[in-house]
C-alpha cells in the first residue's frame, strides 16, 4: 500500500514537473532580447513603450542597453534578436555584412550641446561645430562618452566638421568615460563641464545642477534611430518570428501613436517617422 502512494506521489511530482517545464519554456519561447541604446532607455521611453507591446502580443521584451557600437557587436555574436540603435552609417554596414534583415526608420529626436548655463566659454546659439570650435580654444573640459555608441559617433563628425578631428586638436580638456549617456551627465553635472547628449535622456535627467542646453536646432543634430531583425541565417537561434512581431508592431500606427505619446513635463521625446 505505501509502495503504491510512493509510487503515485511520484508519478504527480513528475507530472507536474513536467507541466512546468512546458509552461517555462513556452514562456521563454515568447521572450526575445532586444540589443539598444542607451538612450532608449535612459530617456525612460521603453518602461513606456515596452509594456504596451507586451499587452498587445504577450511577447516580453529583455533590454540590453549599451552603446550603438556595443549592440551592433553583441547581434554580430548572436547575442540578440532585434537591434533599436541610432547610427544609420553602421546600422547599414551592419545590413551589408549580412547580419541584419532589413532596416526600418522608427523615430527621431535631436543632439544638444550641454553645459553651465554661464557658458563660459560663450558657445550658446544654434551652431553645433562653432560650438566645438569655441570649446577647443578656451580650452574648457568636454566630456565625451567615447564608448563608440550612436551619440559618440554624432560627436565625432561635429568635431571633423569643426576641423578637430584629432585628440590633441580638441584640447587638453577633452576626456573620454567610455561610459553610457547617463554616467556622462552626471560626469558633466559634477564637473560643470560641457557634453553632448540626446535630447531625450537630458529630458529624463534628473542632477542637472547648473547644467543647461546651449546649443540645439541645428539640422545637423538630427538623430534617427532605426529598427530590425537579426539575420538568422547568421544566427539560426534567433527568435524570427517574435523579432519580427516587435518590428511590424513599432512601425505600425499603434506603435508609432505610443512613441508619440511619451513626454516629460508635457515635452515630446521622440517623434515617430516610420515610412
Amino acid at each position: 500500500m505505501n509502495s503504491m502512494k510512493s509510487f503515485k506521489s511520484s508519478l504527480l511530482q513528475a507530472i507536474l514537473a513536467l507541466a512546468c517545464t512546458g509552461i517555462f519554456q513556452a514562456a521563454f519561447a515568447q521572450q526575445i532580447v532586444m540589443a539598444s541604446t542607451t538612450s532608449t532607455e535612459q530617456s525612460g521611453l521603453f518602461a513606456h513603450l515596452l509594456p504596451a507591446f507586451t499587452k498587445a502580443t504577450g511577447i516580453s521584451i529583455k533590454v540590453v542597453a549599451l552603446g550603438t557600437g556595443q549592440a551592433l557587436d553583441a547581434a554580430r555574436r548572436g547575442d540578440a534578436d532585434v537591434l533599436f540603435v541610432h547610427d544609420k552609417v553602421a546600422e547599414e554596414k551592419f545590413l551589408a555584412e549580412g547580419f541584419g534583415v532589413q532596416r526600418f526608420d522608427v523615430m527621431y529626436n535631436d543632439f544638444v550641446l550641454i553645459g553651465q548655463s554661464n557658458d563660459p566659454s560663450n558657445v550658446r546659439g544654434k551652431d553645433v561645430v562653432q560650438g566645438l570650435q569655441k570649446i577647443a580654444t578656451s580650452n574648457a573640459t568636454f566630456f565625451s562618452r567615447g564608448d563608440k555608441s550612436g551619440t559618440h559617433a554624432a560627436e565625432l563628425r561635429y568635431w571633423k566638421m569643426a576641423g578637430l578631428e584629432s585628440q590633441a586638436s580638441k584640447g587638453q580638456n577633452y576626456k573620454e568615460c567610455g561610459c553610457g549617456m547617463g554616467q556622462a551627465l552626471n560626469m558633466a553635472a559634477a564637473a560643470g563641464t560641457y557634453v553632448l547628449s540626446d535630447r531625450g535622456t537630458w529630458l529624463n535627467f534628473k542632477n542637472r545642477k547648473q547644467l543647461a542646453i546651449l546649443v540645439e536646432g541645428d539640422t545637423r543634430l538630427f538623430n534617427q534611430y532605426g529598427v530590425m531583425v537579426v539575420n538568422p541565417a547568421k544566427h539560426p537561434h534567433v527568435k524570427v518570428r517574435e523579432a519580427q512581431a516587435f518590428v511590424d508592431w513599432v512601425i505600425s500606427p499603434a506603435g508609432q501613436a505610443v512613441i508619440a505619446a511619451y513626454k516629460i513635463n508635457g515635452e515630446q521625446l521622440f517623434f515617430p517617422n516610420a515610412k
